[in-house]
């Protein structure tokens, strides 16, 4: 009786921290209302669309941007939205062929898409360098598809990169780590051209901020903002200190 039980308690444990297929948003009326550091027009529709659109819709344009994936994006979204510079981050899909993907075909890994967040951000302040030493803190970028308790190329380290400046960063930046004792093993991140984001569904969005006891967020996500926090507490937000 005793193994039945601690078997049970395993599975529910496993259920509870996965962000995989049972990574289960919490209805709520709250879910497409956003926190008050975040522009008004973020995706409040259960539909996915392109980030051109969203851009556009809150003059975003002027700001420098960024495309990044590490894991689930509740957890890369919100550990950005607090760095000093960073203007606004967006939830969504990159790196897959389909249009208009959804949360459930994206699950499925035939899209081709991994999670992903779009990053807006003033480059007088902070610099893509330094929202790449972020990333690298946020996430584990040596395991193949695969972040903590999600697997699946959905959960892939990606960085898609708009220009050959970009690029050239990126690189950089990735063999000064792989020379370095930071990692036990190399950087398996997927460098690629930038192509299409599409904006996730609205329940996605701010679902660190909007659901703090939700069992994924308290259990795997806040761990990972909060090593962020510590690692960059010199360019915090101010309401973030």
């Amino acid at each position: 009786m005793s193994s039945i039980i601690s078997t049970s308690l395993f599975l529910v444990l496993f259920i509870a921290q996965s962000c995989g297929s049972n990574k289960l948003p919490v209805p709520s009326e709250n879910t497409t209302t956003p926190s008050t550091n975040q522009k008004s027009l973020k995706n409040t529709n259960d539909k996915t669309y392109p980030i051109k659109e969203y851009t556009e819709a809150n003059n975003l344009g002027q700001y420098a941007q960024a495309i990044f994936a590490g894991g689930c994006f509740w957890c890369t979204e919100a550990a950005f939205e607090r760095i000093e510079g960073v203007v606004d981050v967006i939830s969504g899909y990159a790196g897959g062929h389909k249009e208009y993907p959804t949360y459930a075909e994206t699950g499925t890994g035939k899209t081709g898409h991994t999670e992903s967040i779009y990053i807006y951000y003033d480059s007088a302040v902070i610099t893509y360098e330094t929202l790449l030493d972020i990333l690298f803190v946020a996430h584990d970028p040596t395991t193949l598809n695969s972040q903590g308790p999600d697997h699946g190329e959905e959960y892939r380290s990606a960085i898609f990169y708009k220009s050959e400046k970009e690029l050239e960063v990126i690189n950089n930046k990735i063999e000064k780590l792989n020379q370095s004792d930071t990692f036990t093993n190399e950087i398996v991140t997927e460098v690629s051209p930038y192509k299409e984001f599409w904006v996730a569904e609205g329940y996605h969005q701010n679902y660190y901020e909007l659901h703090p006891n939700h069992p994924y967020v308290s259990r795997v996500s806040k761990p990972k903002v909060l090593k962020v926090s510590k690692k960059f507490n010199s360019i915090l937000k101010a309401k973030y200190k």
